[in-house]
């Protein structure tokens, strides 16, 4: 579009309204990962851990982006807002996991064991967080119209969101421990004093 000499388009009022609550947004899930990550190291004190759980998170969010696709594939900062809270979401059901794994495995339990039973005890409680909250979500997915511009967008990114994060909770997770488990539990004390007594000598 041509305009004068002398003049400009400048796009405010609502647009500008969005572009700068985006901007905010990502700068705050900038900041939400890295404390999300440093409160999961001190959880879990094994560095290996805590980047499974982490390296997880982006592929739990691949439901929201399902969810989006199939209803429009209009990313707005409601939904936004879904994929930051689908963030706390994954990490509480790996952090359930994981520090589970860690407990059996300190107490001197095989790894297989500590894979199955570990996980058959986390399985209702994520099971069920997430039926919980997908039928929260539901009346909200359902129901569209006037007024619903703002948690309609937010709630279908989570309701997505929810079995994708669950399953790799459930599925990969355990995959990874039975196969790289020697490499990401932390270390017991007693390795850990072996190792400083061998420094010493």
């Amino acid at each position: 579009m041509q305009v004068t000499p002398g003049y400009f388009i400048q796009y405010a009022g609502q647009f500008e309204a969005e572009e700068r609550a985006t901007q905010n947004i990502l700068v705050f899930s900038v900041i939400a990962f890295v404390a999300i990550t440093v409160i999961m190291y001190l959880s879990v004190k094994s560095i290996p851990s805590t980047a499974m759980i982490m390296i997880n998170l982006p592929i739990g969010l691949v439901g929201g982006v399902i969810a989006v696709a199939l209803t429009g594939g209009v990313i707005s900062v409601a939904s936004l807002v879904g994929f930051v809270s689908l963030f706390g979401v994954a990490t509480r059901n790996g952090l359930l996991l994981v520090d589970n794994y860690n407990s059996k495995y300190a107490e001197g339990m095989p790894l297989k064991d500590v894979i199955v039973k570990g996980s058959m005890e986390r399985l209702n409680a994520i099971l069920m967080t997430a039926l919980t909250s997908a039928l929260g979500l539901a009346p909200m997915v359902l129901q569209g119209g006037p007024g619903q511009e703002i948690l309609q967008p937010l709630s279908i990114v989570v309701f997505g969101g929810l079995f994708t994060s669950t399953a790799i909770t459930l599925v990969v997770l355990p995959a990874l421990y039975a196969k790289f488990g020697k490499f990401l539990f932390p270390k017991k004390q007693e390795e850990v004093k072996e190792q400083q007594f061998f420094m010493h000598m």
